[in-house]
């Protein structure tokens, strides 16, 4: 494969090479890729879950976004979180 890149991109995978801990620019475009593919998939789960979230409500199965579900939603995120912190499992 060869791949032709702007000067700007060029420098910048250099530059990652020499100073980003990256062994040749294979790796720094193998890991730019590994991204992109990340972001890719993140996308993918939020469009599917607004799809979701849109057919529920459409459904009649959203509940009304109150005072009460906002704290019902807070206090099981600090749940989540006291569950993860070192020392708590």
């Amino acid at each position: 494969m060869n791949v032709n890149l702007s000067d700007d991109l060029a420098d910048f995978v250099a530059e990652q090479t020499r100073e980003g801990g990256y062994t040749n620019q294979s790796e720094v475009v193998r890991e730019g890729l590994r991204l992109l593919r990340a972001r890719d998939r993140k996308r993918d789960a939020l469009l599917t879950a607004l799809e979701q979230g849109h057919a529920e409500n459409v459904a009649g199965k959203a509940r009304p976004l109150t005072d009460d579900v906002l704290r019902d939603i807070a206090q099981h995120g600090r749940k989540i979180a006291e569950r993860r912190r070192p020392g708590n499992h």
